[in-house]
């Protein structure tokens, strides 16, 4: 877990950026559209839109709801990063599903349908993805850092 802001920035950073990238990349290649071009296309706004979701909105309230539920133990490190983590991707879905409905067909794409089978498709990716890939890699590259 990061100790101060410059490693928090750090961590977010190396978070966010793992994230998008491997559920763009899944999302590409579900809808059989995998290319470079498309890949590198979407991944810079979506990395910047997660990154204001992360540390302005999705961040924060995980964070509070963790903290705030009486049956985590507090001085479990691993139950408050798995909690945390669990919050997260849950949070990171709900919002970047939207953005990707929006992003590769406009407003008019999303119905509760549409929307509902999206934020399935990337909910039962993103968690395992989270839990096993990119929380491990980005808590050993913290580490080495700090």
């Amino acid at each position: 877990m990061p100790t101060n802001k410059k490693e928090g920035i750090i961590f977010t950073t190396l978070m966010c950026f793992l994230m998008v990238f491997g559920m763009s990349f899944y999302n590409l290649m579900l809808h059989d559209a995998l290319s470079i071009n498309k890949l590198l296309f979407g991944l810079v706004p979506g990395f910047i839109v997660a990154f204001i979701l992360n540390v302005f909105i999705v961040g924060i309230v995980a964070k509070k709801i963790a903290f705030n539920l009486s049956f985590i133990n507090k001085n479990s490190k691993l139950q408050l990063i798995l909690t945390i983590s669990c919050l997260m991707v849950i949070g990171m879905v709900t919002f970047m599903s939207i953005f990707g409905l929006v992003f590769e067909n406009g407003f008019g794409s999303i119905s509760i349908a549409s929307y509902s089978h999206t934020w399935i498709m990337n909910f039962i990716i993103a968690l395992p993805y989270q839990l096993v890939i990119v929380g491990p890699i980005s808590r050993t590259i913290l580490k080495k850092i700090q």
